[in-house]
């Protein structure tokens, strides 16, 4: 009886061995350790930086910034020639939402090419730059480097570059006014050609003032908003603008039960036949030149 029961202890034993051998050799598949295999992180392309005075902004997976240009009122690349050097192409192969940081969406970014043949990103339109300004490399040669991650020191550069961010309700542009009857404008709207420097919404969408307007007084928008659709309000509570402009010149007014933006008075619009287009600014010769004029930075104060 007694070596029967030895026999057994000594099986069991035996057995517990061989299992235990199994499990620390990880043959469960658990790595050993009963978890599961790790998961590779991918790779940020695109995130968003903070700033205590520029708010929250584009930075690739280094940190550097990305800035937009005035003069890309079309969504199109108009940095050439020596300004590529200064400001070079961003661009992200196959960028996917996984690449992207939280609260940037897939759907807000595009691509062009450039008048160079490159391939650049754009965001919400606007097409998007690093900032390389010229140095000294120490041996009395000017080189181009990249702006060091964390600078915004792009921001402002010459009144038409400014630091890329997703929440401008204001954005300066510089292009040629094209009136509804095909002919080119100046400033002073009279026929000709020449770059003026004015505001759009965020997504390049130009904004027009009214002259018959008062200062703060909505004189075209009827109570049933049944013209609306010819010059539809500005409707938006947000003041997000280019660092170069005095955001206390800008203030919200209410028509009717809507949210209208202001800018030194005068109530902002869109023009109907814009239809939505990045650089369309049709509305300046409709009904005739100058009664629904783009606003300006320096546009004098509505009375």
């Amino acid at each position: 009886m007694k070596l029967k029961q030895l026999k057994f202890a000594a099986a069991l034993i035996i057995t517990t061995f061989f299992v235990s051998c199994s499990s620390d050799n990880g043959d469960n598949g658990d790595n050993g350790n009963n978890n599961p295999p790790p998961t590779s992180e991918v790779k940020k392309e695109v995130t968003l930086a903070t700033s205590a005075t520029l708010g929250s902004y584009l930075v690739d997976k280094d940190g550097r910034s990305l800035y937009f240009f005035s003069t890309d009122a079309n969504g199109q690349v108009s940095c050439t020639g020596g300004c590529e050097k200064v400001w070079p192409a961003f661009y992200v192969d196959n960028l996917t939402a996984e690449k992207l940081g939280t609260g940037l969406t897939l759907s807000d970014f595009g691509t062009v090419t450039t008048p160079s043949s490159k391939k650049q990103l754009t965001y919400k339109g606007w097409p998007l730059y690093y900032y390389a300004p010229s140095s000294d490399d120490g041996y009395g040669n000017a080189t181009n480097k990249l702006e060091e991650p964390g600078k915004t020191t792009g921001d402002g550069v010459g009144g038409v570059w400014f630091i890329a961010k997703p929440d401008y309700s204001i954005m300066i542009v510089r292009s040629q006014l094209k009136g509804h009857d095909g002919k080119n404008y100046k400033s002073d709207y009279t026929v000709g050609d020449g770059l003026t420097t004015y505001f759009t919404d965020g997504d390049g969408i130009t904004l027009y003032t009214y002259v018959n307007d008062n200062f703060k007084k909505n004189n075209f928008t009827k109570e049933d908003f049944s013209n609306n659709a010819v010059w539809p309000i500005y409707e938006t509570t947000k003041i997000v603008v280019p660092s170069i402009l005095d955001k206390s010149k800008f203030s919200v007014i209410t028509v009717f039960g809507k949210s209208q933006l202001v800018y030194n008075g005068w109530p902002l619009y869109y023009f109907g036949q814009d239809a939505g287009v990045m650089g369309a600014n049709k509305g300046i010769s409709f009904p005739s030149p100058g009664i629904w004029p783009v606003p300006v930075k320096d546009i004098p104060l509505a009375i």
